[in-house]
């Protein structure tokens, strides 16, 4: 890693896309790696560009200083989000740091495998989407209703099984 300036900061940043994820392995990853201020996003999708302590942490760098992440996923899932930090970043003097995935913008090297992950991030959540969707349209086609009950469903469908009930018919297709 090479740097502008004798003593750059590390300026950490870790991120939970929802607020039932715990982030105690990032945190534990980046104290271990060594950082001069933490800041940290729960329950914020990386889909998200503005998350506040994520501009925080932006607004926080200096020149030669490092953002320093867990793992590039941690930073955002879009292609374009990535890029526009990163470049944010070098014409500021900054650099940025993935520790799981060993990235240092600083080399040339390093830039490559940025761009290269920072694709293969954004290819993923691609990917989960259209399983997500795939997933919606095959439980509609089987029947499966989505979303919020309707407002008194269940009064309806109790009227319905007590309907069926009387008439027999509940035990007809139960035999």
């Amino acid at each position: 890693m090479t740097t502008d300036t004798p003593n750059p900061r590390r300026i950490a940043y870790a991120r939970v896309s929802t607020v039932d994820q715990v982030m105690d392995g990032q945190l534990n990853a980046l104290k271990a790696a060594g950082y001069d201020l933490i800041f940290s996003d729960h329950g914020i999708s990386g889909a998200k560009r503005s998350r506040p302590a994520l501009d925080q942490a932006l607004a926080t760098l200096r020149a030669g200083d490092i953002l320093l992440v867990w793992r590039l996923d941690r930073l955002g899932r879009s292609l374009r989000d990535l890029i526009d930090i990163v470049e944010g970043l070098e014409k500021r003097g900054c650099h940025f740091e993935s520790l799981s995935d060993r990235i240092d913008t600083s080399s040339a090297s390093g830039r490559l495998i940025f761009h290269l992950l920072a694709a293969l991030a954004e290819f993923e959540r691609q990917l989960a989407s259209e399983r997500t969707k795939l997933g919606l349209e095959a439980a509609r086609r089987r029947g499966v209703r989505l979303g919020r009950p309707p407002a008194g469903g269940w009064q309806r469908d109790q009227k319905r099984r007590i309907r069926r009930h009387a008439s027999g018919k509940s035990m007809i297709r139960r035999i």
